[in-house]
């Protein structure tokens, strides 16, 4: 299972959590209280910190978040299905994919694409083909994460592909 699909509390167990202060504005709450969140992913050492909100427990939400985007993004499942999830397919309108980037199904709907599309050699038509879109939709659906068109970007450069706008 992809670590962007696992539940809060599973996702977290496989963290190192940090606990900080950061200064800026925000006032005497945010320099004197530790409400900036640091998650480390020990699996895969990718880090995300939140320190924009002035509550602890609302960093830590916009850190998981984050976490789960970065994840879908810079880990690729090695056992990809040859056809798409149930979830993927409840978020299907015939070939139109429907899915809101602050949705929590956004990170597995995006790591989904983009494992099909590495275990097909970066091919985008042949992923829309076998995830029952198309690859326009599949480009915006990684425009909503530009970290993501830019991997997706850079992996087709490699193998002498043209780059996806």
């Amino acid at each position: 299972m992809h670590p962007a699909v696992l539940e809060r509390d599973a996702l977290l167990s496989q963290c190192e959590v940090t606990r900080t202060r950061r200064s800026g504005p925000g006032g005497q709450n945010r320099n004197k209280v530790e409400t900036a969140i640091v998650l480390v992913h020990r699996p895969s050492g990718i880090s995300v910190e939140a320190s924009e909100r002035r509550s602890q427990g609302e960093n830590l939400a916009v850190a998981v978040t984050r976490l789960r985007r970065e994840l879908a993004v810079g880990v690729r499942s090695p056992e990809v299905i040859s056809s798409p999830s149930p979830l993927w397919m409840t978020r299907l309108r015939g070939s139109r994919l429907t899915v809101n980037p602050d949705h929590d199904d956004y990170p597995p709907l995006l790591a989904e694409s983009l494992d099909h599309l590495a275990a097909l050699d970066w091919n985008v038509s042949s992923a829309a083909q076998r995830l029952q879109t198309t690859a326009s939709q599949l480009v915006g659906l990684w425009k909503n994460h530009p970290p993501a068109l830019d991997r997706v970007n850079q992996e087709r450069r490699v193998r002498g592909l043209r780059r996806l706008m």
